[in-house]
C-alpha cells in the first residue's frame, strides 16, 4: 500500500514516536511517500535513510496513493487536505495537538490504528468543502476550504461592513471584525469560538458567523450549501484579509467574494468508536462536573 505521510515538523518529545511509526510501516510493508519538506527533516531530526518516494503537490495525488496521514493538529490536517484535493485518497489524522476535532486517533494509539487501516477496519466519512472565486483569482488554485472562510479587518481597529448575498438575495450588512463563512466540518473551529452552532458533519449546509458584530441582535445564520454566496467587503482601509482555512491574502476593499460548494468531497478515515458526539463531549468537557475535579 502506499501511503503518503504529512507533519509539518518533528518536535524532540516525538522523535521516538516518529522512529516507531517508520517501523511499523515497514513491518506492515506499506510503502511511505513523504512530504517533500518533512522528510529533510525525518533525516536530520531521526536519521530516516534515503531513498523513500516524495511529494510536494496535489498533482501527485492524481494516482498512485491509497491513503494519506496527517501526523499534528487540525492545521496540519487541513494542510493535508489541499494536498489529497479531489483525488479521493482517504486522509487518516493523528493528533498531536491540545485539541483538535479533525483526526481520529493519537500517538498513544497509533500501532492499533495502523493495524486496523491494515485489516480494513474503518469507515470513510465525506466532508465538503467550500470554492472561493474573485475577479482577480488571488487564491489560484488553492481556493478551497474545508472550515471556513473569513474576511476580516485587516490593519486597524475600526469595524467593516460585510454585505452577504444569499442566491442574489441580499441577506444583512454585518457591521464586525469579519464574517466567517463555513461548513459543518468548520462549525469546531474558529466560528465555535465566535458563537456560531455545532453542526453535525454531514449535514449538507454552510453558516454565516459574523465575528465580534456591533449588532448584538445579529445571529449566526445556516443555510443550504447548494446556495451560492457572495460577499463584498467595504471599510475605510483599502484592504481586507481574506483566509482560506490557515491561508491568508490581503484583498482589495469593494472586492466580490463568491463561495460555492466544491464539486467533489474528502474522504476522511473514521473508527465506529469515535462518534462525533464522543468527540464533542470528550473534547468540550460535556457533562463533566468541575468541582469534582
Amino acid at each position: 500500500m502506499n501511503v503518503a505521510v504529512y507533519s509539518r515538523k518533528v518536535l524532540k518529545h516525538e522523535v521516538l514516536f516518529f522512529k516507531r511509526f517508520f517501523k511499523q510501516m515497514e513491518d506492515l510493508n506499506w510503502n511511505p511517500i513523504i512530504e517533500v519538506e518533512f522528510y529533510k527533516q525525518l533525516k536530520q531530526q531521526i536519521g530516516l535513510k534515503d531513498g523513500y518516494q516524495t511529494f510536494n503537490s496535489y498533482k501527485d495525488f492524481v494516482t498512485g496513493i491509497d491513503l494519506a496521514i496527517s501526523i499534528g493538529g487540525d492545521g496540519t490536517f487541513l494542510k493535508c487536505v489541499s494536498f489529497v484535493r479531489s483525488s479521493g485518497v482517504p486522509i487518516l489524522g493523528i493528533n498531536t495537538g491540545r485539541l483538535g476535532f479533525l483526526a481520529d486517533t493519537n500517538t498513544a494509539d497509533f500501532e492499533r490504528t495502523l493495524e486496523r487501516i491494515q485489516k480494513k477496519d474503518f469507515t470513510y466519512q465525506k466532508r465538503s468543502l467550500i470554492q472561493v472565486e474573485t475577479e482577480e483569482n488571488i487564491f489560484g488554485d488553492r481556493n478551497l476550504a474545508l472550515n471556513e472562510l473569513a474576511v476580516h479587518k485587516k490593519d486597524t481597529a475600526s469595524m467593516i461592513t460585510v454585505e452577504a448575498y444569499l442566491g442574489g438575495e441580499y441577506l444583512n450588512s454585518y457591521w464586525a471584525d469579519g464574517l466567517l463563512v463555513g461548513t459543518a466540518t468548520g462549525s469546531t473551529a474558529y466560528s465555535l469560538s465566535c458563537g456560531g452552532p455545532i453542526i453535525y458533519p454531514s449535514c449538507g449546509v454552510h453558516f454565516l458567523t459574523p465575528i465580534a458584530a456591533h449588532n448584538l441582535n445579529v445571529r449566526p445564520v445556516v443555510v443550504p450549501d447548494h446556495i451560492p454566496i457572495t460577499l463584498k467587503a467595504i471599510g475605510r482601509d483599502r484592504n481586507f484579509l481574506l483566509t482560506l482555512d490557515s491561508h491568508s491574502k490581503p484583498v482589495k476593499n469593494g472586492t466580490e467574494i463568491e463561495l460555492i460548494k466544491a464539486d467533489f468531497m474528502i474522504n476522511v478515515v473514521k473508527f465506529s468508536e469515535n462518534g462525533f458526539f464522543k468527540t464533542i463531549r470528550e473534547k468540550m468537557m460535556w457533562g463533566i462536573d468541575q468541582r469534582n475535579e
